[in-house]
């Protein structure tokens, strides 16, 4: 009978689960969608999303391309730089990944605004003064001088080679960080 109750339970639990989630929650162990995972034992693709929360007239009006319809005006971004040195509306979802060497990361800009994923020795400033002081980080990355950028809505690949931990930073955010854990595959 307990056996009974617990599975009963927790079939309950996974419905509830299902039906109470903002996005598609998996709750059987086998799938057969192939799905986005920070975990490298899952799959062999990763995903690095980019996102940011411009407001499309207020970037555009100040001379910044947005794309968005709504969200923190050029205003509140700096009002929170000055303030925080960082904007948590602007990030890398996840700021650590794990993959094993010879993985590729889709990077999926998925924010109104044109970002980078640059490879960098050390983290620091990037391409705009004005962001690098607000940020708190005055000293631009040199690797940010050839940053290619991401467009709003485009993907970038990029293959960990190497073991070890490689960091990664938008060059025109330059708060906006990562650090990719790569491994030997066992």
């Amino acid at each position: 009978m307990k056996k009974l109750t617990m599975t009963a339970g927790l079939a309950l639990l996974s419905i509830l689960q299902g039906a109470c989630a903002d996005r598609q929650v998996v709750t059987s162990p086998i799938s057969s969608k192939p799905r986005a995972s920070l975990d490298a034992a899952v799959s062999n693709d990763r995903v690095v999303s980019i996102f940011d929360m411009c407001d499309g007239p207020s970037f555009n009006d100040a001379g910044f391309s947005c794309t968005r319809t709504a969200g923190v005006t050029v205003d509140q971004l700096i009002a929170e730089l000055k303030l925080r040195q960082t904007a948590d509306e602007w990030h890398f979802a996840a700021s650590n990944v794990n993959v094993f060497a010879g993985q590729t990361l889709d990077v999926v800009n998925r924010g109104g605004e044109t970002h980078t994923f640059t490879e960098v020795k050390q983290f620091g400033g990037g391409q705009f003064g004005f962001l690098n002081d607000l940020s708190g980080n005055p000293v631009e990355a040199p690797e940010c001088v050839d940053a290619k950028p991401i467009a709003a809505g485009a993907t970038q690949h990029e293959t960990i080679s190497d073991e070890g931990d490689e960091l990664y930073q938008c060059c025109i955010h330059p708060w906006m960080r990562v650090v990719i854990h790569a491994s030997h595959h066992a």
